[in-house]
């Protein structure tokens, strides 16, 4: 999903730099706007499963401290461990969505009245 998001993210800044007729901004739109809602979704979906993940690690984490059980500890450790990429990909996706929609904004104006930037 990161190559894609970058690819994509690329192709939008290609766009922007050429000159285009109304029609193509037009058209550039909606596909933009179907891509952000891709990848709103996918930004969903990893919310959740990094919240997930950081439930898991705080429950075991706290069992740890309360029980004193090394193996909860190290079950908290494996928790963190997948916990850090869920991070970095969620800030990621969040940072590219946010990207995106100005990026829209920005075409969409292009798209309904004068081409100049």
């Amino acid at each position: 999903m990161t190559k894609q998001i970058k690819e994509y993210l690329e192709h939008l800044r290609l766009f922007l730099e050429g000159e285009h007729s109304c029609e193509e901004y037009t058209a550039e739109v909606e596909r933009l706007r179907v891509r952000i809602g891709f990848f709103s979704h996918e930004r969903i979906v990893h919310m959740f499963i990094m919240l997930a993940f950081a439930i898991f690690f705080l429950m075991t984490f706290f069992a740890a401290l309360t029980i004193g059980n090394t193996g909860l500890y190290v079950l908290a450790a494996l928790f963190l461990v997948l916990l850090v990429p869920y991070i970095r990909h969620y800030y990621f996706l969040e940072n590219s969505v946010q990207k995106m929609y100005l990026i829209y904004n920005e075409i969409e104006s292009l798209a309904g009245g004068s081409h100049e930037r």
